[in-house]
């Protein structure tokens, strides 16, 4: 059986510096902290300046999904990928992404590529109504080979104090998922040594009818418009990257309570099943590392969970009503 770990990805190596970081910044101004490490994105209070308002931030890249698209020499859609993975993380507090940066680096790419990230980064942008304030782009010889680069955004959203999830979630409100569009951008390390390591499939391979390629560099969905639709109806919003559902959902859950997932209710992808066939993979494993079908999460009160699952698939999305709310101390489980 093979885990995330196997393919260089050790998400506990990652959990142990986020752990040891925390300490690091103790010494640092806190002031306008509202909150900060550990949380999808950091929030900071703009009262000491006379403002009322909050800001949200937020940064992340695309991960090894890049070496795909660098192996399909095919760069649109990574930009959207760079937008979505911070647009996502900022809206789970409740505020609205404002502006963008972004970060580009190479040593030598053609001008066609850096056309094509850009071209994606301003579709994502237009998706989630968010402006381009500022970038930079390294051009760094000797850090990467010819036709490699690297990619970083950094995102600030903006919302007033009472327009912030508070995360009063209770016992028996109900967990709701809105569709993926695939794998996103996490677990790229893996899936690259699976299909073509262990698989020995080539972008070119068919699975249900579609080329490889095409399914491993889908965009990742961003979902700023539809969960401005069904915010005010949103307790606690979880964004599921990186650590799938048992990282990402008690993020939310304060350690008081639990999230009951029940797997009947989830999407019956085949991609999914394909990659746990190919790599003998633990059912743990995969709700562990990927989003099974699933990119999005909000917990809302059971009177209010049909009206949100209907207004998600009126914004053109698959709702599913996955499971509920317990006490507990902030995991996750599946039955």
């Amino acid at each position: 059986m093979i885990t995330y770990k196997d393919s260089g990805v050790d998400i506990e190596k990652g959990e142990r510096l986020v752990e040891r970081i925390k300490k690091m910044v103790g010494k640092l101004p806190s002031d306008g902290i509202v909150s900060s490490i550990g949380g999808f994105s950091a929030l900071f209070s703009l009262e000491k300046y006379g403002s009322d308002l909050i800001l949200s931030s937020a940064t992340d890249g695309v991960g090894t999904k890049l070496a795909v698209a660098q192996m399909a020499d095919k760069h649109n859609t990574v930009g959207i990928d760079l937008v979505a993975m911070n647009v996502n993380d900022i809206i789970t507090n409740g505020s609205s992404p404002a502006f963008f940066l972004d970060y580009i680096s190479y040593a030598e790419v053609e001008d066609r590529v850096l056309e094509d990230i850009i071209s994606g980064i301003t579709e994502g942008l237009c998706q989630s109504n968010t402006a381009l304030i500022g970038g930079e782009t390294a051009q760094m010889p000797g850090m990467y080979k010819e036709g490699e680069y690297d990619l970083a955004g950094f995102c600030v959203g903006v919302a007033r104090k009472d327009e912030l999830i508070k995360n009063e979630i209770k016992e028996g409100d109900t967990v709701i998922g809105i569709s993926s569009s695939g794998f996103h951008s996490n677990g790229f390390s893996l899936l690259r040594h699976l299909f073509f390591d262990v698989a020995g499939y080539s972008l070119e391979t068919l699975l249900y009818g579609e080329p490889l390629a095409e399914i491993l560099l889908k965009p990742t969905n961003i979902y700023v418009r539809v969960f401005e639709a069904i915010k005010p109806f949103v307790k606690a919003a979880a964004h599921i990257t990186g650590g799938g559902f048992y990282e990402n959902m008690p993020r939310v859950l304060s350690g008081k309570f639990d999230v009951v997932i029940e797997k009947k209710a989830m999407p019956d992808i085949d991609i999914f099943e394909v990659v746990k066939d190919v790599g003998k993979l633990s059912e743990k494993e995969m709700y562990r590392t990927f989003n099974m079908g699933v990119g999005f999460v909000v917990i809302a009160s059971e009177e209010d969970s049909n009206g949100v699952v209907q207004t998600i698939e009126k914004e053109g999305y698959k709702a599913y009503i996955l499971g509920y709310v317990k006490k507990g101390k902030g995991r996750v489980e599946l039955v």
